[in-house]
């Protein structure tokens, strides 16, 4: 493996979300001095709490799987995750509301999915469900220390036994066909296959291999940290200044400073200037490289995810149809990817994920009020040539009516405050394309062939978060700050035994 050459004892980390934070972590356990330039006025970057009024809303991320990657960063510093958050396992994981009037809770114990699968489509799909559990849990198995959790140099790095076991089992076909080789029930295969939206693709075309994420959702199952999903990275970010880590917010790194080769300090918005001998950078990939003064050059042209239209409300009441997490799926579905990723539209028939967190944790909002995030994917800014100023609105106003119809009724008359978040405000934010869910991953971006996290051109530079390897999402980003970590400090960067997260269920 490829490594950062040099001295590498100060490390100036840019960006203090997850992978910021995780690189920093891991960085510390290694022995090196950090400092954190954040440019919010505290971290979570895509993952962060905002209060408004009386209500804390997490901005980003609202689905939290994995834990045991976050205790892994916890414990390069000598911590735990258990010593800093309290996690609920959520039962169930989902509830999933169908255009024909069904409805199904998606469990991640065995025999109790089993069970509601049964109940629901008969005793030949549960015992389809269950292959499908056994083979969405070897799928992850294959994938785990040698794609998803490896740093890469050359494509020819994927090449082992586990690269043909892979390939053995489908993993290379395509997520849809594939999930109904298992499911022969419509309902069914979309619980199982929505996920693939979240690396940017229609499950129709998506590899197979990426069902480790329906398998982090259905099988690993999903959690919730007491304080909203932005507690996490609050504690993250404790734990590195009390390893030694400086941290300064609303601190953006304005340029760098650069000898040869080598990066020699970060220069700040706050007129700073960091000394350091290596660069972890993890603002959006098109922020770095400007950062960096050009982009490495690709034989394509990147491919940007969907974008997701975000309505944050504070609300007077809740209804028996929500769960911690609903997801109301309308009756179109190949159309509804071809609407996004292909004709630039917004979705004629929405499938939506609605996330009302106070369902798990009561302090989030005032006494008797609830929270809700609804969540509508859409086409980027790329993609969709949408006005955003004018259409936003009235899309708001629609999403409204569709709620009333799937079983919400009366929603708009429950809301006390709101907040609406589409492509343009990601775009201004600094995100490429409008979408908070970086580069699509498709053949060509993923695994080795995604932007690698060492750069070329220069020595000490090395990159975080969605955009470089592995992924999109809260667990692959985790991951990402420790490879960077490990491309600073060079191999091993020391395992610690990761300690059992501590289970408490909620019905």
């Amino acid at each position: 493996m490829r490594t950062v050459t040099g001295p590498t004892d100060r490390v100036v980390v840019v960006g203090a979300g997850l992978a910021g934070l995780s690189a920093a972590l891991h960085l510390l356990g290694a022995g090196r001095e950090v400092t954190v330039v954040e440019r919010a006025a505290g971290p979570g970057g895509r993952a962060a709490t905002e209060r408004w009024g009386g209500y804390r809303i997490d901005t980003g991320a609202s689905v939290l799987t994995m834990p045991e990657l976050i205790d892994e960063a916890f414990a390069a510093v000598g911590t735990s995750l258990a010593d800093r958050v309290h996690l609920t396992r959520l039962d169930p994981a989902y509830r999933a509301h169908f255009a024909d009037g069904t409805s199904l809770a998606v469990r991640s114990d065995a025999e109790a999915m089993a069970q509601e699968v049964r109940a629901f489509a008969g005793p030949r799909e549960a015992a389809g469900y269950l292959r499908l559990r056994d083979w969405l849990t070897e799928l992850y198995r294959l994938q785990r220390d040698t794609f998803i959790g490896a740093n890469f140099d050359s494509p020819w790095g994927i090449v082992s036994p586990q690269l043909a076991r892979l390939a053995a089992i489908g993993g290379f076909g395509r997520l849809g066909p594939t999930v109904g080789r298992f499911l022969r029930d419509e309902r069914l295969r979309r619980v199982f296959s929505f996920q693939s939206l979240y690396a940017g693709l229609a499950p129709a075309k998506a590899l197979a291999a990426y069902g480790v994420i329906a398998y982090m959702d259905t099988v690993a199952g999903v959690w919730f940290p007491r304080g909203g999903v932005g507690a996490v990275a609050r504690a993250m970010a404790d734990a590195a200044t009390g390893a030694g880590a400086a941290i300064h917010y609303g601190t953006g790194a304005a340029w760098l400073e650069r000898t040869g080769r080598r990066i020699s300090a970060v220069r700040t918005s706050s007129g700073e200037r960091i000394p350091c001998d290596a660069v972890v950078l993890t603002p959006d990939l098109p922020v770095s490289y400007r950062l960096l003064g050009g982009a490495p050059r690709r034989p394509v042209r990147p491919r940007w995810s969907p974008s997701a239209v975000v309505l944050h409300a504070g609300l007077t009441r809740t209804w028996p149809a929500l769960d911690h997490h609903t997801v109301f799926f309308g009756r179109a579905w190949r159309r509804t990817f071809d609407e996004i990723l292909a004709r630039g539209q917004l979705m004629s028939d929405p499938s939506l994920l609605v996330t009302r967190p106070t369902a798990t944790d009561p302090s989030l909002a005032p006494a008797g009020r609830q929270l809700v995030s609804v969540l509508a994917p859409c086409p980027n800014t790329e993609v969709g040539r949408i006005d955003w100023a004018r259409v936003g609105p009235a899309y708001r106003a629609e999403l409204g009516r569709v709620l009333d119809e799937r079983g919400l009724t009366g929603f708009d008359d429950a809301v006390e405050i709101q907040h609406l978040v589409t492509p343009a405000d990601w775009e201004a934010a600094g995100l490429a394309a409008g979408t908070p869910f970086s580069l699509a991953h498709t053949f060509r971006q993923t695994g080795p062939f995604r932007p690698r996290n060492l750069v070329s051109g220069v020595d000490n530079v090395v990159l975080a978060g969605c955009g470089t390897t592995p992924g999109v999402g809260v667990p692959p980003v985790l991951v990402s700050g420790r490879l960077a970590a490990a491309r600073v400090t060079g191999p091993p960067v020391r395992q610690r035994t990761v300690r059992p997260v501590a289970l408490t269920p909620v019905h």
